[in-house]
């Protein structure tokens, strides 16, 4: 593993649910030291109420400086325009924030750092702060989120892959994309937290009240409810088995208004990651019901090995790492199809955490996942330096 290096990284929010970026880096930290570099977003701000207490938190966050958030980590948000179509905010971002964050490192001590950026907004200034290495870790296709600036959000990716030193993707669309613009990109799938999630198959682990009160067989989903999921699906699910019971667990960013008057959906709201292995054992079947887009296509759910972590059975929509999964997976690739997988799982009485299904994701755990980008950082460290 890399060890006494000083590592800038560009990410979500800190603060934010534990993604594949969080646990890269806490593991990293292990022996590295980590300058988190709070979301500097994809998309436009709108007039909203959410996107006004979004700005005045970063500014909040902005005035307390660098902080400690656990070892070797430090976390700092910086203020920038987030308008990143228009040539002059990009031009004062690139000045503002490249100061800012080399401030930050001045006072930290760091020294010939490597930039390990996860979102290409971060391309105009990545290449101005001394760094040894850039590392470009795409876990999405950004331009294709719906509320992203799509032309600015792919030119500034493509000004990052001409920066990069090593492009490292995680999906198999990702890497056929990428690899046209840069000779250095290589494929590693998320991993899995899989000691946390097997909490689920453990004999005393509780079920939270709200999910072990309800009428069996209970379909669940985790994660963020955004327009990438397929609501529709969800409905149709619902209403044609009124007697099962559909648990949503995760903040709803899309209008879920038509499954909020359904008998048999429970909308919960965001949980805590420490309590998900809870609910996961509350689950009869896990669902991964996604609209099959341009952008889905080339994710990687994370959630998707969670599940399985947890030993549960799965029923996904039909995307390309999902269906690499199949066997341990069951595709739907219809509302009638994705039913009746459903159907059958339950009809089997093969429902609930299973040890058996956890244990064949221990080969998937982060740990591992770690090992393996640290073997391809030190590889192109020896490497000619990419030309930027």
């Amino acid at each position: 593993m890399l060890e006494g290096r000083d590592i800038i990284c560009f990410c979500n929010d800190w603060d934010g649910d534990p993604l594949s970026k969080k646990h890269i880096m806490l593991g990293l930290a292990r022996k590295n030291r980590i300058l988190w570099v709070n979301s500097i977003g994809n998309r436009n701000p709108r007039a909203t109420g959410g996107d006004v207490r979004r700005i005045a938190r970063k500014l909040w966050q902005f005035l307390r400086g660098c902080r400690s958030v656990a070892e070797n980590i430090y976390v700092f948000s910086p203020m920038l325009i987030p308008f990143h179509g228009s040539r002059l905010a990009r031009r004062f971002n690139r000045w503002f924030l490249g100061a800012s964050i080399r401030r930050v490192c001045r006072a930290l001590r760091f020294r010939d750092p490597i930039t390990w950026t996860f979102f290409p907004t971060s391309g105009d200034v990545v290449g101005t702060l001394g760094e040894r290495q850039i590392v470009y870790q795409c876990v999405d296709e950004y331009s294709e989120f719906s509320d992203a600036d799509k032309d600015a959000v792919a030119a500034m990716e493509q000004r990052l892959l001409a920066k990069a030193d090593l492009v490292i993707v995680s999906s198999q669309v990702l890497y056929e994309s990428k690899r046209l613009h840069h000779p250095r990109t290589f494929l590693v799938t998320h991993g899995v937290d899989v000691e946390h999630f097997r909490q689920a198959c453990h004999p005393d682990t509780v079920v939270p009240r709200e999910v072990s009160a309800l009428p069996r067989p209970v379909i669940g989903f985790h994660g963020l409810i955004a327009d990438w999921v397929d609501v529709e699906l969800l409905h149709f699910l619902a209403v044609s088995r009124p007697q099962w019971s559909f648990v949503l667990i995760g903040r709803a960013q899309t209008d879920v208004s038509r499954l909020q008057t359904l008998p048999n959906v429970r909308l919960l709201g965001r949980k805590d990651y420490r309590l998900l292995p809870a609910y996961c054992k509350g689950f009869d079947v896990a669902v991964l019901p996604f609209v099959v887009n341009d952008l889905t296509v080339a994710a990687n759910p994370l959630k998707l090995r969670e599940y399985l972590a947890a030993g549960l059975p799965v029923v996904a929509s039909a995307i390309p790492e999902v269906e690499k999964l199949d066997g341990q997976v069951s595709i739907g690739r219809s509302p009638a199809e994705f039913l009746a997988k459903i159907d059958t799982l339950v009809r089997s009485g093969c429902t609930g955490p299973q040890p058996a299904r956890s244990q064949a994701m221990q080969r998937e755990s982060w740990a591992h996942k770690i090992e393996q980008l640290s073997d391809l950082v030190a590889g192109v460290e020896q490497a000619e330096p990419a030309v930027r």
